[in-house]
């Protein structure tokens, strides 16, 4: 494995910013230094450019295997090391569904072939797999998934019994997607009956997936975690009122609830409808300014301890449907780190924060061994980004296989220079790199 010597970057990292050289052999930070003349195969002039842990995203739908024909393993972990995500946590609601041990091999056994970031794959929850769920293997798989909402073919569990059972006996982190699905279908049902099928406009997403669809579910979760002593971790916050189920006052690593806020709750709001439609239709919904502003408060206090992006890329046929048929998600996952750039510049958070909140905080949530921090004996795993040259998204430019995003035609503030992935230089000048591949996570568990 090649060594690369990269020199004179402002390196972001544990609170700090500062000049320093960082020398890399065989996949990890070998050495950091004020200045190193350690001869290498490749040397990154970085003057002028910031050092980051490479983001890590604990939320992610690359929709492989089953639904290739939007997005894949492949064309997905291309774009999320194009933007400076250098590993993904992805999710069970694949087809099949994600509900044996087996199913979950399939997944790992395609990453190891094509993936260009690091990975990690949630096993997936239904009310009938709990025997399945327990073989989970806490060393090696990220957590599992519950969907206490609406989701596909079999993995909504609205079981009582199901429920405490995985809360009860999970060999390792649970995560889960919070809507009350009665709640949803009772508000859906009184806007049919106001408006009919046909009358169903975007604008009333987040009044059908409500604040009270996000509350009830969400405080459920809570509630069953603090019964059983699970260790929960709550996915895509998007109101300010379930903020405050989550403590501050204690270190991360000591928390058994934590809580994730994503990059659309953090940049949207329902006044965007009027121009960006469904491509913004998530679930749960982009909901008001407060919200999204509340979201951003909590996030920098400490109740919500990660950023990630739920990315689900959809087809543009399939986005452009009335309402009502098109699916809700969309690609977030290249462009992430430019949108959070643009807030550090906007002045809502500190670079500090952000790699805090992108790289430091989920590696430590998760426990994941030797990555997220710019440590010696650490993986390499960094991107270079500079701040001061714009960066317009285009059809030319997405990396996706669904071939757009809600970003198209926006200026990000910064560029995203070079991205290193478990030692290997994976992103450079505008270029994807593609030779090795991204590496399994392990979990300090």
């Amino acid at each position: 494995m090649s060594s690369i010597l990269i020199k004179s970057a402002q390196l972001v990292n544990e609170g700090k910013v500062e000049v320093a050289d960082v020398y890399i052999s065989n996949g990890r930070i070998e050495m950091i230094a004020q200045e190193i003349n350690h001869p290498a195969d490749q040397e990154i002039n970085a003057e002028g450019l910031h050092l980051l842990p490479g983001l890590i995203d604990d939320q992610v739908h690359f929709r492989e295997p089953g639904l290739t024909y939007k997005a894949d393993i492949w064309h997905e972990s291309r774009a999320a090391v194009a933007g400076g995500t250098t590993s993904f946590m992805e999710m069970p609601n694949t087809v099949p569904n994600t509900l044996t041990q087996q199913l979950l091999q399939d997944k790992y056994d395609i990453a190891a072939k094509n993936a260009l970031a690091n990975y990690s794959f949630f096993m997936g929850a239904a009310n009938d797999n709990l025997e399945e769920v327990l073989k989970t293997n806490p060393r090696d798989v990220c957590g599992i998934k519950v969907f206490m909402g609406s989701s596909t073919g079999n993995m909504l569990v609205d079981n009582e019994k199901a429920l405490e059972g995985i809360f009860a006996n999970a060999p390792t982190l649970v995560a889960t997607h919070c809507e009350d699905e009665a709640t949803i279908k009772a508000n859906l049902a009184l806007f049919k009956e106001k408006y009919g099928e046909d009358g169903l406009k975007i604008e009333m997403h987040p009044l059908i997936r409500s604040e009270e669809a996000c509350y009830l579910s969400s405080s459920k979760a809570v509630e069953l975690a603090k019964k059983h002593n699970t260790r929960l971790h709550i996915l895509h916050i998007s109101t300010a009122k379930e903020t405050a189920l989550f403590r501050n006052d204690i270190p991360l690593k000591d928390k058994k609830i934590t809580a994730e806020a994503c990059i659309h709750h953090l940049w949207f709001s329902d006044q965007d409808y009027a121009s960006k439609g469904n491509f913004i239709k998530w679930n749960p919904a982009v909901k008001t300014a407060n919200d999204r502003d509340q979201i951003l408060k909590a996030l920098l206090d400490g109740h919500i301890d990660v950023i990630a992006t739920d990315h689900a890329p959809h087809t543009m046929e399939e986005k452009s449907q009335p309402y009502a048929s098109a699916p809700s998600g969309g690609p977030l996952v290249q462009h992430a780190l430019q949108a959070l750039l643009d807030m550090v510049k906007g002045g809502k958070m500190t670079l500090e924060q952000l790699v805090q909140k992108s790289a430091h905080n989920t590696a430590t949530l998760f426990q994941i061994e030797d990555r997220g921090y710019i440590r010696e004996g650490y993986w390499a795993d960094l991107v270079l980004v500079d701040l001061n040259r714009p960066y317009t998204v285009s059809k030319a430019n997405i990396l996706s296989k669904c071939g757009w995003s809600p970003f198209e035609g926006h200026t990000f503030s910064s560029t995203i220079a070079h991205t290193i992935v478990s030692g290997k230089l994976a992103f450079s000048g505008g270029q994807l790199i593609e030779k090795g591949a991204g590496e399994r996570l392990l979990f300090n568990r």
